[in-house]
């Protein structure tokens, strides 16, 4: 197959493209650059929000699209979070359309549903997407998730797939492993929700079976068993600073302000409340299991943790 990886100079694209090139022929579209790329990897360095970024599509002659170029630097003004965003992601689905690209797959989140209080314990890829409704900065992300499945519908000749991995981590530098990887991370007292976890290698398999020609549709992406809050810390390693709750948004929102932590407020309700999903439709319609239990998912973190420092 000829897959395309849009995002393909992230941590997790890059991951995708080394497991991938193996077995395919990737073609990298992004905008920085891929430092280390695979020798066969034909790489691209455009904004897929310009007009030449087109040619690549129209000339790629591509088997499939990887959607992995998403923003979601919380710092980020919202008209820049929805340009590349919403817009970059309409461009990308467009061109699939009009250059004959059988197969689009969007890496979401299962963040989308949102973590609440009255969240049954585990959420099916038909729940609601609720993300929006206490943090706005997923608004956009729940947009282009709603984005996906309107063109699924409009454009039945284009087999889409939309993933819903839960919190992924390793080497990655999103919300949930930055916290796990923090010396003093911390918990809200009388809290200890469960947490569903998913080990970066098991996202790039789950994507790597979405690209099969047969599948399309929404999927939840679980990972290992899910663990309480305060077992992730463990196995983590930090030393857990415990806070009562009407002190942690205020402290948070100051911490914040004065740029003295990459955790935005709002995402203390994943420290509150459950958002787990079912990951059965992956399994039975993809094949998907994923190969990496607890244990091993939280040594693969620590071990990201000492590398980063």
């Amino acid at each position: 197959m000829r897959i395309a990886i849009t995002g393909i100079s992230g941590r997790l694209g890059g991951l995708l493209a080394r497991h991938l090139h193996r077995r395919h022929t990737v073609v990298g579209i992004d905008r920085r650059p891929f430092r280390g790329a695979p020798r066969d990897v034909e790489m691209h360095r455009i904004d897929i929000r310009r007009k030449r970024c087109e040619e690549v599509f129209r000339t790629g002659r591509f088997d499939a699209v990887v959607h992995l170029n998403l923003m979601h630097d919380p710092r980020a003004s919202s008209r820049d979070h929805y340009t590349f965003n919403i817009q970059g992601t309409d461009k990308v689905m467009q061109y699939c359309v009009r250059h004959g690209i059988p197969k689009f797959v969007l890496l979401s989140s299962a963040n989308v549903y949102g973590p609440r209080p009255d969240n049954d314990q585990f959420l099916s890829e038909d729940t609601p997407l609720m993300g929006a409704e206490r943090f706005g900065l997923i608004g956009d992300l729940v947009g282009v998730d709603m984005l996906a499945q309107s063109f699924f519908w409009k454009h039945p000749g284009v087999k889409t797939v939309i993933l819903r991995p839960v919190h992924i981590v390793g080497a990655v530098h999103n919300a949930p492993s930055n916290y796990l990887r923090l010396d003093h991370p911390p918990r809200l007292l009388g809290f200890d929700p469960m947490v569903q976890v998913v080990h970066e290698e098991d996202v790039v398999r789950a994507i790597e079976l979405a690209c099969q020609p047969e599948a399309e549709g929404i999927f939840n992406v679980p990972g290992c068993e899910a663990a309480a809050l305060s077992t992730l810390l463990r196995l983590a390693g930090g030393k857990v600073v415990d806070f009562p709750h009407f002190m942690a948004q205020p402290v948070l929102e100051s911490l914040w302000r004065w740029r003295l932590t990459s955790f935005p407020s709002p995402e203390i309700d994943h420290l509150r409340y459950v958002c787990m999903v079912d990951g059965a439709r992956a399994h039975d319609a993809l094949g998907y299991t994923p190969r990496y239990d607890l244990d091993a998912t939280m040594a693969h973190l620590r071990m990201t943790r000492l590398l980063q420092g």
